[in-house]
């Protein structure tokens, strides 16, 4: 995304880079996470530190101590962009 280390960490992800149309459903797969649903394959835009827009595919899973209990969050979000754009090329 081209964002330093420093520009991204201890900031809130959906607040500062998720787009105002998809804050409220990324905010949901968190939330399930952290209740204990796991959310798999969730599709999203974010844009680049200079506006390019790049497709993620999110995966939130819950964070459990050793008791069980959930402590967070682990989310995974891979940059898919060019297999989209592959894919529609191929639907031409």
């Amino acid at each position: 995304t081209q964002f330093a280390p420093n520009e991204v960490m201890g900031k809130n992800l959906v607040d500062k880079f998720i787009t105002s149309e998809y804050k409220t459903a990324v905010r949901a797969v968190f939330g399930n996470a952290l209740v204990g649903r796991e959310s798999a394959n969730f599709e999203f835009p974010l844009f680049t530190k200079d506006k390019e827009r790049v497709e993620i595919l999110l995966n939130a899973t819950p964070r459990r101590n050793a008791a069980g209990d959930i402590v967070g969050v682990v989310g995974v979000g891979q940059d898919i962009t060019e297999r989209k754009r592959a894919e529609g090329e191929l639907e031409r």
